[in-house]
């Protein structure tokens, strides 16, 4: 049993994307996996990010997503989870998500537990998403992308995996918005440097920009396997 963890560089740095494309390789794989959201903030009901799992799965929305074990913790305006929360009177139980990951390690050999927001975001006043990763040492998977300042807040991201000794699993550089050619060939060229001056052992993925509602298949090989 493994538990990945799927953070962003930034807000829609196309983790949730990210994280359907993977769980749709471990499933052509036959492997039983199942995706977990940490929080969703402007939704209502269902976790949309988790409806956006299933969709690029191919399946239909599972028992867990509709009780709630596969995101605890829906609000409805569009914030940081910890002011999401205060929005509506509730304060975020970090016991709870564990619990919810320790419920779908029962019947599933990989979860992949997709953050909310960057990496360093409030869950409660006290407690940042970084603060949870730390404990855990959950083996993290950084979405960055082609937008225009990603290089720094990869970067950023990268030192702070170093500093707090968060293993980091893989690197996804996301194509989108791929508005400069130099800029997507510059931007891998860095991160390699960067990522071996740093002595991560991991390999980058790119995911190019999805034409036509066409969703592609990654090979994660190097990742999980």
């Amino acid at each position: 049993m493994s538990i990945y963890f799927i953070a962003g560089i930034d807000t829609d740095a196309g983790k949730t994307f990210a994280t359907g494309l993977m769980a749709k390789y471990l499933l052509n794989r036959k492997v039983k996996v199942v995706t977990q959201k940490f929080a969703q903030t402007g939704c209502v009901g269902i976790s949309e990010d988790i409806q956006t799992h299933r969709k690029i799965m191919g399946i239909e929305l599972l028992d867990v997503d509709k009780d709630g074990t596969t995101c605890p913790y829906v609000f409805n305006y569009p914030a940081s989870p910890h002011l999401a929360a205060e929005m509506q009177n509730k304060t975020i139980n970090l016991g709870k998500i564990e619990h919810s990951t320790k419920t779908l390690q029962k019947n599933y050999d990989h979860i992949l537990l997709e953050g909310v927001g960057g990496l360093n975001v409030p869950i409660t006043l006290e407690h940042s998403l970084l603060d949870y990763l730390e404990e855990k040492k959950y083996p993290t998977i950084l979405v960055s992308s082609s937008k225009l300042g990603s290089i720094n807040h990869t970067l950023l991201s990268l030192e702070v995996l170093q500093r707090r000794e968060i293993p980091l699993q893989g690197l996804i550089y996301n194509h989108f918005p791929a508005d400069s050619e130099i800029i997507l060939k510059d931007s891998i060229k860095v991160f390699e440097y960067y990522l071996k001056k740093m002595n991560f052992d991991c390999s980058i993925i790119e995911v190019p920009v999805i034409k036509e509602n066409r969703i592609p298949n990654i090979n994660f090989e190097e990742i999980f396997f």
